[in-house]
């Protein structure tokens, strides 16, 4: 049976009586409008060893940019809830607005090298939100082990960053990509888009996977791999934020051949911004 918990306070409290009897606590933070890839994170909680299961739904206003999605993000609380009864999910964590970000509030947190590049080039206020909400959530939940989809690549990286610099007792793991069968990354803002930008945004997945075989035949020059996944997505997408072969744990960009390396990818269609990658090496073919 799913349970629904607003306090952050009663949260805790159900956590602790958790712990307090041996078991560990899985937590998966989301922004709801849920899909199959983040239910495989609810069933990456039990793979890990977690007795039982949270999962918090929030929209965080913190996070969003002020000419992003957050008033059209879209909110299916109900339908939410009934995909986790399904997925076994034993808390959904709701908290209000007021309740995360209570009034007069000014804290917030930052990691500081990790977010420059990529994503913060272009969302410049974007990690602070994140890390601010999932420092809070954290704090909510207590000690856990906490799964991240690796579709938000960097997110994963600078929420690890996070929790190692701040000792905090929060196991972080990263689980792979899922992906429709035509290779698309489940993502909730695929709901955006109508039929001609559905198909267009295939070229994603189309430049990951030319640079997923020039990998396995022994490609290893970064900008050639770019250049391989740059061109269906130059054809295809309205504008790109960048395509880019970075060091898969420091995202460093890098200036020379390199066994270990993730491809990250930030592409508009119309309004829609998707986002992808691939480690090379690592990950299966998209």
């Amino acid at each position: 049976m799913t349970i629904v918990i607003e306090s952050p306070s009663a949260l805790f409290a159900y956590c602790e009586e958790v712990r307090r009897t041996g078991r560990k606590v899985g937590f998966v933070p989301t922004m709801g409008a849920l899909h199959e890839g983040h239910i495989s994170l609810v069933q990456a909680c039990a793979q890990h060893g977690a007795n039982v299961c949270v999962l918090s739904i929030f929209v965080n206003p913190l996070q969003f940019g002020p000419n992003e999605d957050y008033s059209r993000y879209p909110r299916t609380f109900d339908a939410d809830l009934a995909l986790c009864r399904a997925a076994g999910v034993d808390v959904v964590y709701a908290p209000s607005r007021e309740d995360m970000y209570p009034e007069g509030f000014q804290t917030h947190v930052e990691v500081s090298e990790i977010t420059k590049r990529l994503e913060g080039t272009f969302r410049p206020t974007h990690y602070r939100g994140v890390t601010t909400v999932v420092l809070k959530l954290w704090n909510a939940v207590g000690a856990c082990v906490s799964i991240f989809g690796r579709k938000d690549y960097q997110q994963w990286r600078v929420l690890s960053r996070m929790a190692r610099d701040l000792n905090l007792p929060v196991e972080v793991l990263g689980a792979n990509i899922v992906r429709e069968p035509d290779g698309l990354a489940m993502s909730s803002r695929n709901r955006y888009l109508d039929a001609d930008a559905r198909e267009r945004a295939l070229a994603i997945a189309a430049g990951l996977r030319a640079a997923h075989d020039a990998f396995a035949a022994g490609e290893r020059d970064p900008r050639r791999l770019e250049d391989l996944t740059l061109q269906p997505v130059a054809q295809a997408f309205d504008s790109i934020d960048y395509v880019e072969a970075v060091h898969a744990e420091s995202l460093d960009p890098l200036t020379a051949p390199a066994a270990s390396m993730v491809l990250l990818v930030a592409a508009h269609l119309g309004s829609t911004r998707l986002i992808d990658n691939l480690e090379l090496g690592r990950d299966p073919r998209p």
